[in-house]
């Protein structure tokens, strides 16, 4: 089934909406605004590395209030425990029965701020409820609900005494961004205190219809060409020189489905190459395990896959392919 042109619109009509309202809290940041709406309606989730201060949890409080969900914050540290982002399970002696305690990770928006700072373990569990979308502890399976979207975040300056994370857990992400520092007419309207408090925000529309809006961009139609150029782009990640492990199919999944939220809050029914070029870097980027000499020569992965968008030649209009 594909997406109509009245849904389309009113998706787009949405989207914009949606981006207006984080807006009024986290001045000046369009564009990584849109990016992070992209993410949740494509049921993937977000890395931010970003230095402290720069907005982070506003933004996350402020997509939770748009959409009426509820938001967590967790404050990653070297002593913190997977139960504690779990949940635990309790002996009630009254009842003489076990009681599941819920852990942060059940709410619509989890800030997982310097996930960096916590053990692997600690992180491999986080980075399971976000694969599988639930939470098994003694041995029963709970939902953590929908939408479901998980903010981390990683401190690119203050590296002592942290766990990188894994390629294979990068991976998991849909994608990568950055919020950095607002310009100077962002920053002026900030100090007269323009941006709104977060708990001041109206809800644009409820998790269900969130929840519906991701199902009309799963309907997006994506020709074969666009999927042929999709791999090609994802084959010469492979193959570039600076490049020990390319894209992965899971990547190329992402952009794919990114492709179709985007193009969706375009108001098009259809995903064109233009779609796939805007998220590639932030979609494909982190995804990339560079050669050693490249890092040394300071390569950064959003320039290689930069050429390869250059490389690589988008499709024409299938009447003249």
């Amino acid at each position: 089934m594909t997406i109509t042109t009245e849904q389309a619109t009113w998706f787009a009509q949405t989207f914009a909406q949606l981006a207006d309202n984080v807006e009024r809290a986290v001045l000046g940041k369009r564009h990584v605004v849109e990016l992070i709406l992209t993410a949740m309606l494509s049921e993937g989730h977000v890395l931010i590395e970003d230095v402290p201060g720069t907005g982070k949890t506003s933004l996350a409080r402020a997509v939770a209030q748009s959409v009426q969900g509820t938001t967590t914050r967790i404050q990653f540290t070297p002593d913190l425990l997977p139960g504690d982002i779990t949940g635990i399970t309790v002996y009630d002696q009254k009842t003489g029965a076990f009681e599941f305690h819920a852990g942060p990770i059940f709410a619509n928006i989890v800030l997982a701020d310097e996930i960096n700072r916590a053990s692997p373990k600690t992180q491999a569990a986080l980075l399971e409820v976000m694969e599988e979308g639930s939470v098994t502890i003694d041995g029963v399976t709970r939902a953590v609900g929908a939408p479901f979207l998980v903010l981390a975040t990683q401190n690119p300056v203050e590296q002592a005494g942290t766990y990188r994370l894994p390629e294979a857990q990068l991976d998991r992400f849909l994608l990568r961004t950055a919020l950095g520092y607002p310009d100077h007419a962002a920053t002026v309207r900030i100090l007269d205190r323009a941006a709104v408090a977060t708990a001041d925000l109206s809800p644009v529309l409820t998790p269900g219809a969130l929840v519906g809006m991701s199902e009309l961009a799963a309907d997006v139609y994506v020709d074969a060409l666009v999927l042929d150029y999709i791999a090609r782009l994802v084959d010469a990640t492979r193959a570039a020189d600076e490049v020990r492990l390319g894209v992965s199919i899971r990547g190329a999944l992402a952009l794919t489905r990114a492709a179709r939220t985007s193009a969706a809050a375009h108001g098009r029914t259809y995903v064109t190459p233009d779609d796939v070029k805007r998220l590639a870097v932030p979609v494909l980027a982190h995804r990339l395990i560079l050669h050693a000499e490249a890092e040394f020569d300071g390569v950064a992965p959003e320039a290689v896959i930069g050429q390869v968008l250059l490389d690589v030649a988008p499709p024409t209009r299938r009447d003249s392919a």
